[in-house]
């Protein structure tokens, strides 16, 4: 299960989930996040203005919550993330300032561990690391964004890398939480740049359509290298895919394109390190009648529409190796429960590259390959840099 996989990317700009249940219950816009191994998850719960920390335990036979409440309620604004060894980070704002500590239960109450203060702009928590130890964070100025490392180090809060411009989403592109993909924006035009976290926050780029394009990475499966991409390039948002270190072009689907629904994807089918176009892909989607599902694969030659499960926290959820997705839920009568969607039957592989794809073009080593361009979009003359140049290639070998 990857960690990345859980949360989906709200207009570019970090992740969040909003769930209303019934009148009495409503949460904030908030998070509900999953540890990097799936067997932990924490969200902000509570009634009226009384919000307090929840943890869900995942890995056992039977999921169960813990409620971590302290002597005051938490501010809506807060974050939270489940660390591997099923404490929780949380994140408040105190006085101008961010502060940092680990909830954990003790007894028949909630002990707190504080970790650190920055004193910093406004911060936003990255997804938990892979490595289920560490915790990162963005703090982002006018003209940079820095990386803090929030939880898993010796010092407490630390910042550990700078990037040029205002950065956003946040994937994980290997197991050890070393390398780290933001979304970066300069002077109005968002590329994906990859940070090394540990050769002292080194930044390189890992992807661009076109010059004046906003190409964003939205999910990444590290054993196959299966990137999930929004893209501009076209003259609107499309969603497309990709595989890190191939010399394939990025396509854009036809299938993933719905007239009157937003498409998300939020989960990736982890296991298939030989074959990422094998990879299940599960999709929120959200029109005028709310949220439902969407499963697809690369190979596959159209998406497959299922209605949630009631009580669906929408955008939440994971696939086992096998393709059971599971979907976290919370209704009155069952206020912790997964439900369990087995793979649906999609239809065979699809012959390749559809005539739709818009396609970047590449450069190898022996010169200059060309793309072809989807009908009607014209591909601009440019110095790419495509994906099989990434800053992964030659470092890190998938599973």
């Amino acid at each position: 299960m990857t960690a990345c996989a859980i949360e989906e990317a709200v207009s570019g700009d970090g992740f969040g989930h909003d769930m209303e249940r019934d009148e009495a219950v409503r949460l904030p816009e908030t998070r509900f996040t999953l540890s990097a191994d799936g067997c932990y998850a924490a969200r902000l719960a509570g009634t009226g203005e009384a919000w307090y920390v929840e943890r869900w335990t995942l890995g056992g036979p039977e999921p169960y919550t813990v409620a971590l409440p302290l002597g005051q309620p938490e501010e809506p604004d807060s974050e939270v993330a489940p660390m591997a060894d099923g404490r929780v980070l949380i994140r408040r704002r105190v006085a101008g300032r961010q502060a940092f500590s680990l909830l954990y239960p003790t007894g028949p109450g909630t002990g707190e561990l504080l970790l650190g203060v920055a004193d910093s702009a406004p911060m936003s928590l990255l997804p938990p690391s892979p490595d289920g130890n560490c915790v990162y964070a963005l703090a982002r100025s006018e003209r940079r964004t820095a990386v803090w490392r929030v939880a898993g180090g010796a010092f407490g809060a630390v910042r550990v890398a700078e990037v040029p411009g205002h950065c956003s989403g946040g994937v994980w592109l290997d197991r050890g939480g070393r390398i780290l993909a933001l979304d970066q924006e300069i002077d109005g035009v968002t590329k994906t740049v990859t940070v090394d976290l540990e050769r002292g926050g080194e930044v390189n780029p890992l992807l661009q359509i076109t010059e004046e394009s906003n190409d964003r990475l939205l999910l990444a499966d590290p054993e196959s290298g299966l990137l999930l991409i929004r893209s501009d390039a076209a003259g609107h948002d499309r969603l497309g895919w990709g595989v890190l270190g191939s010399r394939q072009p990025v396509r854009f689907p036809e299938c993933l394109r719905l007239p009157d629904a937003a498409v998300t994807p939020f989960a990736i089918q982890p296991g298939q390190v030989l074959s990422p176009e094998n990879c299940a892909v599960a999709l929120r989607i959200e029109g005028a009648a709310g949220s439902w599902l969407g499963v697809w694969r690369p190979a596959a030659r159209r998406m497959v529409q299922l209605a949630a499960p009631d009580g669906w926290l929408p955008g939440a959820g994971m696939w086992t190796q096998q393709g059971e997705l599971r979907l976290p839920c919370t209704t009155p009568q069952a206020p912790c429960s997964i439900a369990r969607v087995p793979m649906p039957e999609l239809p065979d592989a699809a012959p390749a590259p559809a005539a739709s794809a818009l396609v970047a073009r590449t450069e190898t080593a022996g010169g200059e390959g060309h793309g072809g361009g989807a009908a009607g979009v014209r591909t601009a003359a440019f110095k790419p840099v495509p994906l099989q140049q990434a800053a992964l290639v030659g470092r890190l070998t998938p599973g």
